[in-house]
């Protein structure tokens, strides 16, 4: 079997293996986010925080959710990593979005966050900031879902099934389920444009 071939293959066997009922709850969860006017924050590093950046979009456009990602400014995410340190960034840009209990943290990441192997510690400081102030906590991530996992409200665990491709399958995966969630019947609140288009040229 060819590397493309057992590559795509694994794909599949992670989609199948995916927590219903996991993903559910999230969108359970988002429900009752929009419906208390909630806002929604993103966070990821690496290839992580590209796919908040693009799912902020998503939400706000298509789920018709106020949602944020603190990686979309540069200058104030490298003005506190210069002056305060990697590990705060984070939780002092929540402190400033006066983080609440009507709110949610959703957070994508392959490891979740470990302090132990000092892994992505930013997330782990934002998390606790967020448990102490009541707010919603949901993820998508890969290998035992970290720390992220241990306090999320709903965490779904992408499966590893080659070791060798967790990051790359769990950083694609993410983007999967997020589109699944903005166009899900329950959250879906405005037509993707393509959709709309083909729909107006049907007979």
């Amino acid at each position: 079997m060819s590397y493309v071939e057992a590559y795509l293959k694994d794909a599949a066997a992670i989609l199948g293996r995916l927590d219903v009922a996991t993903i559910q709850k999230i969108v359970d969860l988002l429900v009752a986010l929009r419906a208390r006017h909630g806002r929604l924050f993103f966070l990821g590093v690496g290839g992580s925080a590209g796919n908040a950046s693009h799912a902020v979009n998503d939400f706000r456009k298509i789920a018709g959710i106020e949602a944020y990602t603190p990686t979309d400014n540069v200058s104030e995410l490298t003005a506190r990593v210069n002056d305060d340190g990697w590990a705060s960034v984070f939780v002092r840009w929540l402190e400033v979005s006066r983080l609440g209990d009507r709110d949610m943290v959703f957070v994508f990441s392959v490891g979740g966050g470990d302090l132990e192997r000092n892994v992505s510690p930013n997330l782990v400081e934002a998390l606790r900031y967020a448990r102490d102030k009541g707010a919603t906590i949901c993820g998508v991530v890969g290998r035992d879902g970290g720390y992220t996992a241990k306090v999320a409200d709903a965490c779904l665990i992408v499966p590893t099934v080659n070791p060798a491709t967790v990051t790359s399958h769990t950083e694609s995966i993410q983007p999967i389920v997020w589109h699944l969630l903005v166009s899900h019947p329950a959250l879906q609140a405005s037509p993707m444009k393509w959709e709309s288009i083909s729909r107006s040229l049907s007979p």
